[in-house]
């Protein structure tokens, strides 16, 4: 690619540029079940060297939320700047052009302008691919799940459904297996099936043993590639771990001492919440050695450390991509952006995985880095939005909005990440309930969350109600919605709640 000398962020984010050779590459990277656990986000204990230097050379999002904890959801409602009520996407099992089947996605909107669109690994939900998204057909390289032969013999156990956010695989050659009830649907069938391999392996292998090693040398290869083209390039590069199994090379488990792992601070339901407002974790219980019921201290603690171990690979494949990014001299043109698709528990509440309205599950790590930026390196605890990263990518790169987005772009937070910005940040997550559907509709303040729980076919009727002080009880520990002295509170909270999302954009004034 012709080179072009680094610009200034007021010159990136200005008006339409003319030539669409002019405008940013775009860096896309994703990261499956990353809760903000990085050491850029604060935590020292965490090995992440190579997205430390990347939010080193951007803004950290401490306050980035996602519409909806699990995969297919999130990712839909990100990829095409809706929220879930819109995508109609609740599940894994449904596509989003059912709904909107002429919706523009992200990057079907770059290349609709002049990009090259690529995208690799997990993008979208396995399985559900789109397309009209990509320039040239998306793909993902194949690799083994395990390495050790009698983890890969446990795993051949696995049958039509599977757990929560993972593609079905075929049964076995020989072998005819009789499918249990939908998982998708119902979030505790799965506690009783241990159908996969074990939730953990650290075997001594080379990174490309497994997928994101694969991944990462695609993007390699496709970054050189890239280097020779005229246009610009949208690069969509997904990584799925630390997602289940942490499955990754031994040398990562070894950058952590298992005596120093922490277990969770509160594994305990809490007090006063709704019974179905959080789920023990039933795509944990799919695997290999997890009994139902409460995980056992060391076995938590040999999770923790496979989840931090994962992390640490996944954050060395990132390093690979950004060292060749910089290698072919294409830095100085190139937004990066990572996200982490949604949070993740990891024993908090006495419950694991995502499926929830918490902030454990619905708070996930977004670094935005752009060429020129005055203020690399600075956090902003401003509220944004996955649905915000549509309009901020176009904006960046010069292009329209098209009318359909439903967030707003936070490239002056880029200019100032202290500036006064959105007044709340919205989440949702559907429960079956025993035949009485209902939806959880969550508002993320900066001194509380509310969370509504109501029928999904009628929201006029309102099952439970949450109510969280995130100053005192940071933890959501204590729901205290029920405490009569609190009712005036939860009504405003309530008000405010009903204005939803477009009642929390920014004041006048302050755009």
């Amino acid at each position: 690619m012709k080179s072009i000398p680094a610009f200034c962020l007021s010159l990136l984010c200005g008006a339409a540029l003319a030539h669409a050779a002019d405008r940013p590459n775009i860096l896309f990277i994703a990261v499956d079940d990353l809760r903000p656990e990085l050491g850029c986000y604060g935590k020292d204990y965490i090995k992440s060297p190579n997205i430390d230097r990347l939010a080193s050379t951007g803004v950290v999002f401490e306050h980035a939320y996602c519409q909806q904890a699990v995969c297919s959801p999130t990712r839909t409602s990100l990829m095409t700047g809706t929220r879930p009520d819109t995508t109609k996407v609740y599940d894994l099992v449904t596509h989003f052009r059912a709904a909107l089947p002429d919706v523009v996605t992200l990057g079907q909107h770059f290349k609709n302008n002049g990009y090259f669109v690529q995208g690799m690994g997990k993008i979208f939900h396995g399985g559900y691919d789109d397309a009209p998204t990509w320039s040239t057909p998306w793909q993902t390289p194949k690799a083994v799940a395990y390495a050790l032969p009698e983890n890969v013999e446990l795993n051949q156990r696995q049958f039509e459904v599977e757990p929560d956010d993972v593609a079905p695989a075929r049964p076995p050659k020989g072998k005819v297996v009789k499918p249990v009830r939908d998982r998708a649907k119902d979030d505790t069938a799965a506690s009783k099936f241990d159908t996969r391999g074990p939730a953990f392996e650290g075997a001594d292998v080379p990174d490309n043993t497994f997928q994101d090693g694969k991944v990462a040398e695609l993007a390699i290869k496709t970054l050189q590639e890239m280097s020779q083209k005229k246009e610009p390039f949208f690069l969509a590069v997904g990584f799925i771990k630390p997602h289940l199994p942490f499955v990754s090379p031994k040398k990562y488990w070894d950058l952590y001492d298992p005596a120093k792992i922490e277990l969770a601070p509160n594994p305990f339901r809490p007090k006063d919440a709704p019974e179905y407002a959080i789920l023990p974790g039933s795509e944990m219980r799919a695997y290999h050695g997890i009994p139902e019921g409460r995980i056992p201290d060391d076995l938590a603690r040999q999770l923790k450390h496979g989840y931090y171990a994962a992390i640490s690979y996944t954050d060395a494949q990132v390093g690979k991509l950004l060292a060749e990014l910089d290698r072919l001299g294409l830095r100085q043109n190139t937004i990066v952006i990572l996200w982490g698709d949604h949070g993740w528990k990891l024993g908090e509440h006495d419950a694991w995985c995502k499926h929830t309205n918490t902030e454990n599950d619905t708070n996930a790590p977004l670094i935005l880095s752009v060429p020129g930026m005055k203020h690399a390196g600075e956090h902003s605890r401003s509220f944004v939005e996955f649905v915000d990263i549509y309009p901020t990518l176009a904006e960046l790169a010069g292009l329209s909005l098209p009318s359909h987005l439903e967030g707003l772009s936070f490239k002056p937070l880029l200019e100032n990440p202290a500036r006064p910005w959105k007044q709340a940040a919205f989440s949702q997550y559907p429960r079956p309930n025993s035949g009485k559907p209902l939806m959880g509709y969550s508002m993320r303040t900066d001194r509380y969350r509310l969370t509504v729980w109501v029928g999904r076919d009628d929201h006029s009727k309102i099952d439970a109600v949450e109510l969280y002080d995130e100053f005192f009880d940071p933890q959501e520990n204590t729901n205290i919605a029920v405490v009569p002295a609190n009712a005036e509170l939860v009504e405003k909270l309530m008000k405010q709640w009903r204005a939803g999302w477009q009642g929390a954009l920014p004041v006048a004034g302050h755009n």
